[in-house]
């Protein structure tokens, strides 16, 4: 499974008229003064709503949010939440079992949502789940069926494509609910999706014999690409692009970093190349023009609440995974993911509306 930086953020380039919505839940056991359960909805890759299990509030991470969205949303979604963190704790405990495992730090998440192209009209929808940073179980949406690539999950499979019904709902919220929540949303935060704002580039260096960093920063939308030019070609020589992370104010940065000794690019003219929204920015590379990377503050790239999934990667237990309502709860239709919340209730411990471990 992707890491959940790269789930959070999608694909690294992405069409002007493609838009995704994303939920990720994220259920965790054995790590001190952290939410045991977060919920993190993404529009575009920026964040738009959180749920933690301090709080017990779903609240919007944006203003055109708050502002399109009544109270009777925010209040439904909520309750819809609470019920999502007390069966995800329950859940996580069901995949330690099945996993052999009775303590330590691990992860039980869900990353579920859809996309759509205004241009084209062509959706897609995905709903996958993961434990400890790995596959669980995932939703064959066109097949309309639960797949596993592990043994843990066979069982959950089998009980889940037994029920039919289920599976239907959850096809129909992925194919056409979410769908149209997602064009809500779109046409909701328009002015703020349609902003650009190009990257601020530098180059950076830990001691002259280390390699080189061209960092990029600051820039909307999170299609760009960074590469290198030696002597006017092309340079994929020990060359590390690094992973698209975000920012806190919803930008982001990447980097792409060279492994070239100093006489090396003193002799050769290097060059980084960086292209954003039709906009190109190339550095050269000259001592003068390199920063110490201790001089300058190069941020981790945290969306507000998406610390909590981001540094659940940083600590070596990334992953995604899913809920499934809690039995009695009936659908809210205020709520875009509502309905799909209260149909994916225990996929993990039952498959057939029940809490109870198999």
């Amino acid at each position: 499974m992707r890491a959940v930086v790269l789930l959070l953020l999608g694909v690294n380039l992405v069409s002007a008229s493609l838009h995704t919505v994303q939920y990720f839940y994220t259920a965790t056991t054995g790590i001190e003064n952290f939410p045991r359960f977060v919920d993190v909805g993404m529009l575009n890759g920026k964040q738009i709503s959180m749920y933690d299990s301090i709080s017990k509030r779903k609240i919007p991470k944006q203003k055109w949010m708050e502002e399109n969205l009544d109270q009777e949303y925010w209040d439904s979604s909520t309750e819809i939440l609470r019920g999502a963190e007390e069966h995800f704790l329950h859940q996580i405990q069901v995949a330690m079992s099945r996993f052999n495992q009775s303590a330590g730090v691990h992860t039980f998440q869900r990353m579920y949502g859809c996309e759509w192209d205004d241009e084209t009209g062509a959706t897609n929808g995905f709903d996958e789940y993961g434990y400890d940073g790995e596959d669980f179980v995932s939703v064959d949406v066109k097949e309309g069926r639960l797949i596993s690539t592990v043994p843990q999950g066979i069982s959950t499979v089998v009980k889940w494509n037994n029920e039919r019904k289920n599976l239907d709902r959850e096809k129909h919220y992925i194919k056409t609910v979410c769908i149209e929540w997602l064009q809500k949303y779109v046409e909701y935060g328009k002015s703020s999706l349609q902003k650009t704002v190009s990257p601020q580039v530098s180059l950076l260096q830990k001691n002259p014999s280390s390699p080189v960093t061209c960092h990029a920063t600051g820039f909307y939308p999170r299609g760009i690409i960074i590469s290198w030019m030696k002597n006017g070609q092309e340079h994929h020589e020990d060359v590390d692009l690094g992973d698209l992370l975000p920012n806190e104010d919803g930008t982001f940065q990447r980097t792409s970093t060279i492994s070239v000794t100093p006489d090396e690019w003193k002799k050769n003219k290097f060059i980084c190349v960086v292209e954003h929204q039709g906009k190109t920015i190339s550095s050269i590379l000259k001592e003068k023009k390199i920063r110490a990377k201790n001089e300058t503050s190069v941020p981790i790239g945290i969306i507000g609440a998406v610390a909590a999934v981001i540094l659940l990667v940083v600590i070596g237990v990334a992953g995604f995974m899913v809920y499934r309502k809690k039995k009695g709860f009936k659908p809210v239709e205020a709520s875009d993911n509502s309905s799909n919340e209260r149909i994916t209730d225990t996929l993990i411990s039952s498959g057939s509306g029940s809490s109870t471990s198999s």
